[in-house]
């Protein structure tokens, strides 16, 4: 599966994060809670009317030209995994003068790419409203794990790091395979529904396409 959208909260965005996802080509939309205080940038002094005291900044393209090779082998690194996103931020805190030119470099695709996506956020409420629907469904999956975590009151018991990950990951695994089933189900529920002439595809947000689904429900019977 190769997603089209990767959806964060306020906390989760910086500009490098902004520069890789446009390098890796996903559409990186994260919620701004402090929207009304970011800023915007430009990439040239082209006149934009209204929004010239917003987008007081520049973006330099230069520096961005200057390092454009490096940027495409790190996009090719992380696509081929021959590293991970966490080393490779760590490695751009480097104090050496390289991978700091080419961290700002990144922080400028980022910039660019940041701008574009506010744009948007500010003047599209379906789109701010799809982004919330997102996050309240990884909220959603976050109480689902919570629920089957159980033992040990939901704690991890184990003292190294190799035994909190395995512990980790077998609940990423039950999590996962409940929401397997459940879209299955949901699917081939949806699929009678329509098939029976009680819901219509076409018209799925109407009162009478809203039938109360429920798998414990029906396998009882």
């Amino acid at each position: 599966m190769r997603p089209r959208e990767i959806v964060t909260d306020t906390a989760g965005y910086t500009d490098v994060i902004f520069g890789l996802f446009r390098l890796l080509g996903y559409q990186y939309s994260p919620r701004l809670a402090d929207a009304g205080g970011a800023t915007f940038w430009r990439i040239n002094p082209t006149d934009h009317g209204p929004l010239n005291r917003l987008a007081r900044h520049q973006v330099n393209t230069s520096l961005i030209e200057a390092h454009y090779d490096d940027l495409l082998r790190v996009a090719g690194s992380l696509l081929q995994r021959h590293t991970t996103a966490s080393q490779l931020v760590r490695a751009l805190r480097s104090h050496t003068r390289h991978l700091a030119s080419l961290a700002r470099a990144l922080q400028h695709v980022g910039r660019a790419a940041k701008t574009i996506h506010l744009l948007d956020y500010c003047n599209d409420q379906p789109f701010r409203r799809r982004i919330l629907t997102q996050l309240n469904r990884g909220e959603s999956r976050h109480a689902l794990a919570r629920d089957v975590c159980h033992g040990h009151r939901g704690e991890l018991r184990q003292r190294y790091r190799q035994g909190q990950e395995e512990q980790l990951g077998a609940l990423g695994l039950i999590v996962n395979a409940i929401v397997l089933y459940n879209t299955i189900y949901t699917q081939r529920a949806l699929d009678h529904l329509a098939a029976t002439g009680m819901w219509t595809p076409s018209r799925p947000h109407a009162r009478q396409n809203r039938p109360r689904i429920s798998a414990e429900r029906f396998e009882k019977k």
